[in-house]
């Protein structure tokens, strides 16, 4: 109850304590730091935005971009407002009816336009495909539909604004006038007027113009036909066809027939009943031509002056008009008709959008057939002809307009930058702001003359198919750069230019608000009243609340109609006049700033002049100082993918523009950037060779290029992608290099030096080449060798004791040599598993070769001089010692050559030798195989600490419950580390493989002349060590073909025969080395003897010729000895203490201790590799 006794009006309040300020001011300070943080995120935010990834910025994918165009809030009915309701409701309807034009204009240019000009394109690859034609047609009725229907929206507004102006303008004395009329000229209502027929004009001239929619149309009316006789198959009801074939008619009259634009204008215009007279209304005819030629004067005097924007738009606007003007009172203006030709002599030709021209006199001629008939046909081709010099001196003049529009534009830019830099004065605001105002301007105009003369110019060789010159194309793509440089000065200072934009209309309408205040003092001053003064000044007043607002394109038009009404009765004097409608005019400028700049600067219509880019790729390339520029072009080429996304005849635009992207990237990769790398791997090429002297490389008789700027250049902007020239050119090095230094390994060092040259000169950052196990020790490859095994072996020279193949001889000054290491890296590179392989290969070539062997053995001379030696030896081995006789072996090695001798020299024993040399080299290379083998092995394994104790990572990965992929991998490891184990502590015995493969059918009773070979041994060796011999003494001679100093090949090759044909005890039967050792040093003992006797007769030249015999005799022996010794080492390969009926019971033995074993799995595996 308490609660309720206090009393309502106390006020808490009232006492001031000081702690709500204590709060305040923390509350501020909160405040200020939250602001001060924010102002930082914001700089870091601009600072990492300002720096550009491209020159260009690419203006549809800005991260953050600022719309400068303000939008009306406000319906034009709340815009409207004053006292004087008859007026609110004119200027109303007149005011909706522009919106509405200036709406219908906007989808023509951004829906229509690009639709139709757009159809067929990027499917020049499918229409090949029979049918294509026809789909694509399909895909385009629903569009066509569409704009049949905008086609008559056009048509009812077309009429609905001439009703509207002839009950404004009636010469109906009766009826009741709306306003007093006789002053009030709504010339921007016929301008919209103009700009609707215009719309329908273009439409028309698309469709004409469009042969491939003309052929396909056909095609497809063709395709109805045949469905029509047959609609089972095409599922397809009857009854849906017909009104579909109806549709079609309809829209082939409508919209096809190129008579858009005749069928509005020749439409009913006087309402039927209680209508508006339009026809019969002589003071809206009047008023009608005046303001198509007030409209006229305006446009002509601006027509290919500096000053021009948009006055040829107008101009075909006031065609429009004229035409229109004539089917409704079908009257026509001579001196206005000879004008409107006249200006063909300054303006041959109107783009008006993408790559469709406009011709006054033809349209003209073909609309106005009244007036055609009074213009004599000379002066008609005397516009044609004109038309044809104007299009000459444009090409002359083009190189000196690009210079002085360079200098004009990049002045214009330096001032951008300069008064943009400025801070603003307080004291010279408003000079400040008309100067940035008059700068603005300036750009727009400049960037409307440049883009007028590119369209004009190439649209007018395009479509009177006049062939253009190089120096033209050039001077057109440099306008288009200029273009692109003014857009990208406006985008780059946006910040700038928003902040000085609204500022700049504020002070415009300032200015406006200024002149009208005067005129309405005047007005009120004067006390006469009348309907008129009250319109005039109602008008006034309405111009007035329109401009206190942001300067929205509704509020503008809103003051432009109501100073068509305000400026009658002399309201304005005529000096107070002109000012005003030029700040109007600057203030329409100013208020859509970014979207004139970007309509002038819009380059989409390059896609109908794609031809010129391989030109202008070829320009920048021999000009690559400049080569900052391409951004500017690749900028220019952006502009079409807008325009390409409404494209409706493919399944989807995707496709246009993934055609239009490859093309360009072709074309850039083909004139450009391949050219480049050629270029550069050229440069760099014959800088690394400079000693060789390769052509003459002074750059002032040869000219000189520097390519460096293209790797200057930020990455380029195009579609989705960034295309960086330096990365390109890097990566194409790389890739060369790269292959190549794997083509030839001894290239390496010249590609090394490549590279360092190519980042000392043109900056590139190369990537090292790091290839298997370094380039130095790959020698020749495995795989190389195994395919040309039998060119290996001829041409290679094996030693035995330091494991190395040596090439025979070579063209250059080094020979090649082979070592395990290479034969490790080798196998590192391909993997083990081409050891197997390699051997499968040696094994088909020794087949090959003991064919050869065989025959030879099979000789009759050869097997019977074996057998009589055999028969020989068994006769004297008793006297002789059990030696084989030295004499026998020399005599059989001399008796051979009497069988004949090769070309070159060589007996048949000689052949022989070489054969069994080239059976112990193919030999020596699976032994060298085997040893890279475990080399490479061993190298791999180097990191498992323990060999015996390897622990199971399956297990260990499963323990942890890891997941199912990382139980995969450790089972792979466990593998690879099994395998490895295995590898290097047994390695594959391939000798024993390859003894077991052949032994079986060497010692079979069918190959029984085999077993002679024995005896042809010591002839052999003595041919051998002939041979050697001479070799070794090449040595030292001036000319060294034929010089070597080893050739184990030969004992490997004896050794292994021996061991397949069990031979080793009948050889070592023979003694043959004892009986070469005693035979030689007899020969020196009794050489001793005779020196003595001989050193007292002081026979000097007898004395010298004794010295070299036991010199000769020295070598003889020693080169016998080595032979032995290599033949012994080769022995202990094949294990030539057993022979193969022991080998055969030592392996009996073994099966029997492995079945009498414990049967465990482990124990079964056999001791010897070979068994595996």
């Amino acid at each position: 109850m308490a609660v309720e006794g206090i009393s309502p009006d106390w006020e808490f309040d009232r006492f001031d304590d000081g702690s709500q300020k204590i709060h305040a001011e923390v509350q501020l300070k909160n405040y200020g730091k939250f602001l001060e943080e924010y102002t930082s995120q914001l700089k870091g935010i601009e600072d990492a935005l300002d720096e550009s990834i491209g020159d260009v910025w690419d203006f549809t994918l800005d991260p953050i971009a600022l719309q400068l165009l303000p939008y009306e809030q406000s319906s034009l009915l709340e815009l409207i407002k004053t006292e004087n309701k008859v007026l609110n409701k004119v200027i109303t309807v007149y005011a909706a009816l522009c919106c509405e034009i200036k709406k219908l204009k906007h989808e023509a240019e951004t829906k229509f336009y690009t639709g139709l000009l757009y159809y067929g394109e990027g499917a020049s690859h499918t229409s090949v495909v029979e049918g294509e034609s026809q789909i694509q047609m399909g895909r385009f009725i629903s569009f066509l539909q569409e704009l049949s229907c905008f086609v008559t929206r056009c048509s009812e507004v077309v009429v609905n604004v001439v009703h509207q102006l002839a009950s404004l303008y009636s010469s109906n004395k009766s009826a009741t006038k709306i306003i007093e009329s006789s002053g009030v000229h709504f010339q921007t209502v016929f301008e919209h007027l103009g700009e609707l027929l215009s719309v329908l004009l273009t439409l028309d001239e698309i469709i004409d113009n469009h042969a491939a929619l003309k052929d396909h149309w056909t095609m497809y009316k063709r395709l109805l036909k045949s469905v029509h006789h047959n609609p089972s198959k095409f599922s397809i009801q009857e009854e849906k066809l017909k009104p579909f074939e109806k549709l079609l008619l309809k829209l082939e009259g409508h919209i096809l027939d190129g008579m858009i634009f005749q069928a509005c204008v020749e439409q009913q215009f006087d309402a039927l009943g209680e209508g508006v007279s339009v026809s019969k209304n002589s003071t809206f005819a009047e008023e009608f031509a005046l303001n198509i030629r007030t409209i006229f004067t305006n446009v002509e005097s601006k027509l290919g002056e500096p000053a021009e924007i948009d006055q040829r738009d107008k101009y075909v606007g006031v065609c429009g008009l004229f035409v229109l003007h004539f089917h409704i009172f079908r009257t026509v203006d001579k001196k206005l008709f000879k004008s409107l030709l006249d200006v063909c002599k300054k303006v041959p030709a109107v783009t008006l959008t993408g790559n469709i021209m406009w011709f006054t006199d033809t349209f003209l001629v073909a609309k106005v057939p009244a007036a055609a008939k009074m213009v004599d046909k000379k002066s008609l081709q005397g516009i044609r002809t004109q038309r044809d010099s104007f299009l000459q001196q444009k090409a002359q003049m083009l190189v000196k307009d690009v210079q002085s529009y360079y200098v004009f534009v990049t002045s214009w830019m330096m001032k951008m930058e300069s008064i943009l830099a400025k801070e603003k004065r307080t004291d010279k605001f408003a000079e400040d702001l008309s100067n940035r105002c008059t700068i603005f301007i300036q750009g727009i105009l400049y960037a409307y003359s440049i883009s007028t003369i590119i369209k004009t110019t190439m649209n007018l060789y395009m479509s009177m198919q006049k062939p253009m010159t190089k120096t033209s194309v050039k001077a057109l793509c440099r306008l288009v750069e200029l273009l692109k440089a003014v857009e990208h000065t406006f985008h780059r200072r946006a910040m700038v230019v928003a902040d000085s934009v609204s500022h700049i209309t504020q002070h415009l309408q300032y200015q406006a608000l200024n002149s009208i205040a005067t005129a309405k003092k005047r007005v009120i001053s004067d006390k006469k009243y009348s309907e008129q003064r009250l319109d005039v000044l109602s008008a006034l007043v309405l111009a007035e609340n329109a401009l206190n607002g942001p300067s929205t394109k509704e509020r503008r038009l809103v003051v432009s109609l109501a100073l068509s009404v305000g400026t009658q009765m002399k309201t304005f004097k005529d000096e107070e006049l002109l000012p005003l409608q030029l700040v109007l005019k600057k203030l329409d400028l100013i208020s859509e700033l970014r979207e004139r700049v970007k309509i002038q600067c819009d380059c989409s219509f390059l896609y109908w002049h794609r031809a010129v880019f391989p030109i202008y790729l070829d320009d920048a390339y021999d000009h690559a100082v400049d080569a900052a520029r391409i951004h500017y072009m690749f900028s220019a080429l952006r502009d079409c993918v807008p325009a390409m996304l409404h494209a409706k005849h493919l399944e989807s635009c995707e496709q246009l523009l993934e055609n239009y992207n490859l093309e360009i990237m072709d074309v850039f990769k083909e004139h450009l950037l391949d050219k480049l790398c050629k270029e550069i791997e050229k440069d760099l090429r014959l800088s690394v060779h400079t000693h060789l002297k390769l052509d003459d490389r002074n750059p002032f008789k040869v000219g000189m290029k520097d390519l460096a700027h293209f790797f200057y250049l930020k990455p380029i902007r195009f579609f989705n992608r960034f295309i960086d020239i330096k990365a390109y050119v890097t990566h194409y090095l790389d890739k060369t290099f790269y292959n190549l230094t794997t083509v030839a390994l001894h290239d390496w060092a010249t590609y090394s030096e490549m590279r360092n040259l190519a980042t000392q000169r043109y900056g590139l950052v190369m990537t090292e080449a790091h290839l298997p196990s370094q380039t130095l020790e790959q020698g020749l490859d495995v795989l190389e060798i195994m395919r040309n095994i039998h060119v290996f072996v001829s041409r290679y020279l094996y030693n035995l004791n330091n494991q190395i193949f040596i090439e025979r001889t070579s063209n250059n000054k080094h020979l090649n040599t082979i070592n395990i290491r290479h034969i490790a890296n080798s196998i590192r590179t391909h993997g083990t598993g081409i050891m197997n392989t390699t051997v499968n290969f040696t094994y088909q070539f020794l087949r090959k070769k003991f064919y050869i062997f065989s025959q030879f053995m099979y000789d009759e001379h050869i097997k019977s001089r074996l057998i009589k030696d055999i028969r020989f030896f068994r006769e004297i081995k008793d006297q002789t010692d059990q030696k084989y006789p030295f004499e026998r072996a020399e005599k059989f090695n001399r008796g051979i050559r009497k069988l004949g001798i090769t070309p070159d020299g060589q007996s048949y024993l000689d052949q022989f030798r070489q054969l069994i040399s080239q059976i112990g080299n193919a030999m020596g290379y699976v032994r060298m195989i085997r040893s890279g083998g475990l080399h490479c092995c061993s190298n791999a394994i180097r990191f498992v600490p323990d060999l015996e104790d390897i622990v199971n990572f399956e297990e260990l990965v499963k323990e942890e419950g890891l997941s199912e992929e990382t139980q995969k991998s450790a089972r792979v490891l466990d593998s690879v580390l099994g395998d490895l184990t295995s590898n290097s502590a047994e390695g594959t015995e391939y000798f024993k493989k390859l003894v077991d493969v052949f032994a079986p059918e060497f010692r079979s009773t069918k190959n029984m002349h085999l077993r002679n070979f024995y005896m042809i041994v010591p002839p052999l060796t003595v041919n051998f060590a002939e041979h050697s011999i001479s070799c070794k003494e090449k040595l030292n001679k001036k000319n060294k073909v034929g010089a070597a100093f080893t050739d184990d090949g030969f004992a490997m090759g004896v050794a292994y025969i021996l061991k397949l044909l069990d031979q080793y005890q009948e050889f070592d039967s023979l003694h043959w080395l004892q009986a070469v050792r005693e035979k030689y040093l007899r020969e020196m003992k009794s050489m001793v003897k005779e020196q003595n006797v001989q050193a007292t007769s002081q026979d000097e030249k007898l004395m010298q010729t004794m010295n070299l015999t036991q010199k000769r005799l020295d070598i003889y022996l020693q080169e016998f000895e080595l032979l032995y010794f290599s033949l012994s080492s080769a022995r202990i390969f094949f294990r030539a203490d057993k022979t193969a009926a022991e080998e055969n019971q030592e392996k009996k033995d073994k099966d029997e201790v492995s079945k009498t074993g414990n049967g465990d799995s482990s124990s079964s595996s056999s001791t010897d590799p070979s068994m595996k």
